[in-house]
């Protein structure tokens, strides 16, 4: 019946009830919704109609998106990298740069720094994040007392933003492929088997103290954990997310082939039991063979185009893992800027330089490139860092993203999907974050986080310090 709750809510029940002009639920387009949201979950849809004094009114609502990558503590040197070299700079160059930058962090100054890059996050339509977590000893490289010191910083950053998180520690041993010795830039992420089931075992339990917040392993990448390591690492978490960096640089690969024999993503699917658990963070050098295998093995490939355009990495063959069937979602890596739509737009626009075409990963003829985007990071974002998929439906959890879009105002042939493209193609100015809930709680309003200020103050004070050292 038009105006019916499919699933009423009882009057005695706690609710938050949000109205839209137009609203995404379940997969399609409706207008007039009201969603009843108790517990963090999606209670209640109405269809067709009007907004009832006590609703909280909104334009558009979008399922929010998962951010599968992150190196938060990585926000705090953007633009510090920026300066050319005596000689060609490439990401082993603004390594260096990030090392040195690491030296200086204390425990309080990753935290001010990851809870402001969470806040960016949230305020670009991120619900979600993969924290690829890989700093664990104090600046001189010795262990913290408590193993588990930065991994509380982060779930402390995330409990203090309301960002859901998945924590992923990483196991890192070596600075090259074949067990080679660590170099002193890596002093502060450098553990034993041992010392990283420590580690592993700390944050799994202060995971368990946020809502929402899920654990798995990451081992660094092929280059800095042995075939052996690999092994230990991944049965620590027999049934959680396994993330590594992959193919992200042609000398990478070429290393592999030297020490091995083999590519590095034509090793794993030789040598790992490569399954929907895991996500190769870039994959970005591969061969038509290891596009197919890849894409058939059920793995999710982390995009991060901002990153990977700015350290230089090369153009991931998206259109022919997606033609084969092959899923991936979207980070920020680096951080050297947070925005979600623009890492889709990014994705887009480098399948173009690449194909000589346009809309490339658009999906069917007449086919909305925006959404089309939108929805394939949502899936891969989701199953990566195993969390629901991003939905509005009946007993979901309400992690909503809000665009300040005068919806009314559109003419029909621009409403519905073409949301979704002015969001992701049309910069800040045309789909502008309007409010984001997490797990029904609202966290962004008018474009900013409830907490932006004091936040932000921690960051400003914590990165004159550092920068004035």
């Amino acid at each position: 019946m038009r105006g019916a709750p499919e699933n009423p809510t009882s009057d005695e029940s706690p609710a938050t009830r949000l109205w839209f002009e137009a609203a995404l639920v379940a997969g399609e387009w409706l207008e007039k919704v009201r969603l009843s949201v108790v517990d963090g979950r999606v209670a209640s849809i109405e269809r067709n109609v009007a907004a009832r004094p006590g609703d909280e009114r909104c334009a558009v609502g979008i399922p929010g998106l998962a951010n599968l990558h992150s190196h938060a503590f990585q926000r705090g040197m953007s633009g510090l990298a920026e300066r050319r070299g005596p000689a060609s700079d490439s990401f082993w160059t603004w390594r260096e740069v990030m090392y040195h930058f690491l030296d200086r962090l204390t425990p309080a100054d990753i935290e001010a720094i990851t809870a402001l890059a969470y806040v960016e996050m949230l305020e670009c339509g991120f619900t979600r994040v993969g924290e690829f977590h890989y700093v664990h000893h104090d600046g001189d490289g010795s262990p913290y007392a408590n193993p588990g010191e930065l991994a509380e910083r982060i779930c402390s950053a995330a409990h203090d933003t309301g960002i859901s998180l998945t924590l992923l520690p990483s196991f890192y041993a070596h600075a090259n492929f074949g067990g080679l010795q660590p170099t002193a830039g890596q002093r502060r992420f450098v553990t034993s088997p041992d010392q990283f089931a420590r580690i592993f075992e700390s944050a799994a339990r202060s995971v368990r103290a946020l809502p929402g917040a899920t654990v798995g392993v990451a081992p660094h990448s092929l280059r800095a954990v042995t075939p052996e390591e690999l092994k230990l690492i991944i049965a620590l978490c027999p049934d959680g997310p396994i993330h590594l960096h992959v193919a992200e640089q042609v000398k990478e690969v070429a290393d592999c082939v030297a020490a091995t024999g083999a590519r590095p993503v034509e090793w794993l699917l030789a040598n790992a039991p490569m399954d929907a658990r895991w996500c190769l963070i870039h994959a970005t050098h591969m061969t038509p063979e290891e596009i197919a295998g890849l894409a058939t093995s059920g793995a999710t490939v982390g995009l991060c185009p901002i990153t990977e355009a700015n350290l230089g990495d090369g153009i991931f063959p998206a259109a022919s893992f997606v033609a084969r069937g092959g899923c991936f979602g979207i980070g920020t890596d680096s951080n050297v800027n947070i925005d979600a739509a623009g890492e889709l737009c990014l994705l887009e626009y480098s399948q173009r330089l690449a194909s000589l075409g346009r809309n490339v990963l658009a999906g069917k003829t007449g086919g909305s490139t925006g959404r089309s985007l939108y929805e394939m990071a949502s899936t891969g974002g989701s199953r990566a860092l195993q969390s629901e998929p991003g939905n509005l439906a009946l007993g979901s959890s309400a992690d909503i993203v809000t665009l300040a879009c005068d919806y009314q105002s559109l003419s029909r042939r621009e409403r519905g999907d073409s949301i979704f493209d002015r969001h992701v193609f049309g910069g800040r100015g045309s789909g502008t974050i309007d409010r984001v809930w997490v797990r029904g709680k609202c966290v962004v309003t008018r474009g900013r986080h409830i907490k932006h200020k004091n936040i932000f103050s921690r960051f400003r004070e914590a990165l004159k310090r550092i920068l004035s050292d």
